[in-house]
């Protein structure tokens, strides 16, 4: 019902939804600055916390396995009886066998009603044979399943030279640092402690299984050629010269404790971080060494532990929820708004990595380091995403300080690749054929450039006013413009999915200076009204990172999401349609009492078909973020927005 104030001011509603936001987000600031919300992905990572304190023999923590247990059981599919990749998702035969393997080492009992639907189910899917390399390697350590169904992996692959077609520097950099501490492991082939002795013999059918691969584009050539490889690497196990396998275990163990970041951990990723664990183990470290337990303490670290449940991060996201949250204080306003995202940007200002040549100068020499990582520390893995996003915030907020943007400018630009795109990490990380590796049955080994992040990387480039006449945006506008979809939209690697890349690049070309009527712009639009839900909201599945995706499947409307395509579409000038207006309805009508937003669905990108994430603080600053924007277009004279986000 229309009250006197609405009547009076159409923008309200929206007024009171922006205080109400930042208010709440500014509570959730901490101290020193800076914004972290937990960052969630599938069971597989507390399950695989679980079993690491009983692959080393740790006592055990009743109270905290406890938690972890209630976690697992709480996430359980009813309708699958698994565990999918992302909250309402399919069933995933390897995520199951690690969630049914963990609650079992905790202490349920086989015989248990959930545990007999989850060995039933994984039975239905072939069996603990059907599950996938990593889940593979994980079983071999306990000796409940065999190293013959995994992949030869040499530890002399760290000493080949760099224009061998296998090389380290050739893959991303999550995989460089999950497989160098995962060569020693499967060159040991060290069995774990595993005080009770749990296996999960009952898993197993005994039945062959055809495995099947998440590349996107496997070929058969390159499959059949390493293949064959494999099996020659097989016969050969065991038969390097004993000095040359030595010099390749230790150089792996050099490269870890090079890298080993702290007690943010080898690449600030769980799974790295677990095999160093294991390997500083396997190679005879105490427990007291200062290598081995600064790694036993980042795993610690990502634990999120809450009264009746505990559940392990994959990684922490500090860098990024704070630059983003910058952004939408920002767009808030007011001088205590202002005042906090300062506050966020002086926090940041220090994490810029200036002193370190990262893994991704072996591809770039000369260009200076300038990026920001994603979080706390990972100063060997700056990326480009997050860089852009703290730039651009920086340059909005006016700091007095180029020094930081400048930097963060030059370092971006030096990544740019061939093809006019970024990837996130590295600059032409592109070596497709590596996908087809045994080893690399994920599909996602590698960095290659995606429209999100280049669109990110545009638009730090034209906020800061870079035109479309320099040769390095011309191929970037080139690039994105390839990208397109048929439908009008742009794929999202690292937010789901159609939605986050269309609103990703709407932003970069409308930062560039194209117009609405452009093609690109005017497709992308019409893709985005088109996808709307009667709600008024916006939804995507993370199943539309499927191979065979057809178009857009409708799903629930989310916060996150609905704030993306509004972001979107204002850049493309339509802060004044109907579709915006719906949208911004919805977000207010959605609004929780704590001025915030909920959203149990996952719009975060891992690896697409494999690992997804649930970012908690996406809920909470991109709504804000819209809204704000919408009321600030809305009372301005131009429609225009002025930023590259």
């Amino acid at each position: 019902m229309a009250t006197l104030s609405t009547m009076t001011d159409p923008l309200a509603a929206v007024d009171a939804a922006v205080d109400r936001a930042a208010a709440a987000l500014s509570g959730a600031q901490r101290a020193d600055g800076h914004w972290v919300f937990e960052l969630e992905a599938d069971c597989t990572i507390p399950a695989e916390y679980v079993l690491l304190r009983h692959y080393l023999g740790e006592p055990v923590a009743e109270e905290l396995e406890a938690k972890i247990g209630r976690y697992l059981r709480r996430t359980q599919s009813a309708e699958h009886h698994g565990w999918g990749l992302f909250h309402k998702g399919a069933f995933d035969v390897s995520a199951t066998v690690k969630a049914y393997y963990a609650l079992k080492m905790i202490g349920d009992d086989p015989a248990a009603p959930h545990m007999v639907r989850a060995r039933e189910a994984v039975h239905k899917a072939g069996g603990a044979e059907a599950v996938n390399v990593f889940t593979r390697i994980q079983l071999a350590l306990f000796d409940a399943g065999p190293w013959s169904v995994v992949p030869t992996m040499p530890p002399e692959l760290i000493l080949l030279p760099r224009w061998f077609p296998i090389h380290l520097s050739k893959m991303s950099y999550w995989a460089r640092t999950v497989v160098v501490p995962l060569l020693v492991l499967c060159a040991k082939k060290p069995v774990a402690r595993n005080a009770r002795g749990i296996k999960v013999d009952e898993l197993y059918t005994r039945r062959p299984i055809d495995r099947k691969t998440q590349a996107a584009d496997p070929k058969w050539v390159w499959t059949k050629s390493f293949n064959a490889l494999d099996k020659v690497l097989k016969v050969a196990e065991g038969r390097w010269p004993r000095t040359l396998h030595q010099r390749a275990i230790e150089t792996c163990a050099a490269w870890v404790t090079e890298r080993l970041n702290g007690e943010d951990g080898l690449g600030a990723i769980y799974p790295a971080m677990a095999n160093s664990v294991m390997m500083y183990d396997v190679l005879g470290y105490p427990e007291d060494h200062p290598a081995r337990a600064i790694a036993r303490q980042s795993v610690e670290n990502l634990l999120v532990i809450h009264e009746d449940e505990a559940y392990c991060q994959p990684c922490v996201s500090p860098v990024w929820d704070t630059a983003l949250a910058a952004h939408a204080m920002l767009e808030a306003g007011g001088a205590d708004n202002v005042a906090r995202a300062e506050a966020a940007l002086d926090w940041l200002k220090p994490r810029q990595v200036l002193d370190v040549e990262g893994d991704w100068a072996e591809e770039r020499p000369g260009v200076r380091p300038g990026g920001w990582a994603f979080q706390y520390n990972n100063a060997h893995y700056p990326d480009l995403d997050d860089t852009a996003v703290v730039v651009m915030a920086m340059d909005r907020a006016q700091v007095a300080d180029r020094m930081p943007i400048d930097r963060g400018v030059e370092w971006t630009v030096g990544l740019q690749s061939r093809n006019g795109g970024w990837g996130a990490f590295d600059a032409d990380n592109d070596y497709d054929y590596l996908n087809n590796l045994p080893f690399a049955d994920h599909g996602a080994l590698l960095d290659p450039p995606t429209a999100d992040v280049s669109a990110r990387c545009v638009s730090m480039l034209a906020q800061l006013g870079e035109g479309l006449d320099s040769p390095r945006m011309a191929a970037a506008i080139a690039y994105l413009r390839k990208e397109q979809e048929p439908e009008g939209s742009w794929f999202g690697r690292w937010g789901v999915n159609y939605i986050y890349g269309t609103w990703s690049v709407l932003c970069a070309l409308n930062a560039a200076g194209l117009p609405a009527d452009d093609p690109a712009v005017a497709r992308a639009v019409g893709w985005l009204k088109a996808i709307q839900n009667p709600d008024g909201g916006w939804g995507e599945d993370c199943d539309s990172y499927a191979l065979d995706r057809k178009g857009h499947v409708p799903a629930p409307s989310t916060a996150s999401q609905t704030a993306w395509a509004l972001l979107g579409l204002m850049a493309a000038g339509e802060a004044d349609s109907e579709a915006v207006e719906r949208g911004v309805d919805w977000l207010v009508a959605n609004q929780e009492a704590d001025g915030l937003w909920g959203q149990e669905y996952y719009t975060g990108g891992g690896f697409p078909r494999v690992f997804y994430l649930r970012y908690h603080g996406y809920p909470k600053y991109f709504p804000l973020w819209a809204v704000a924007r919408y009321r600030n277009l809305k009372r301005s004279n131009t429609r225009q927005v002025a930023f590259g986000m």
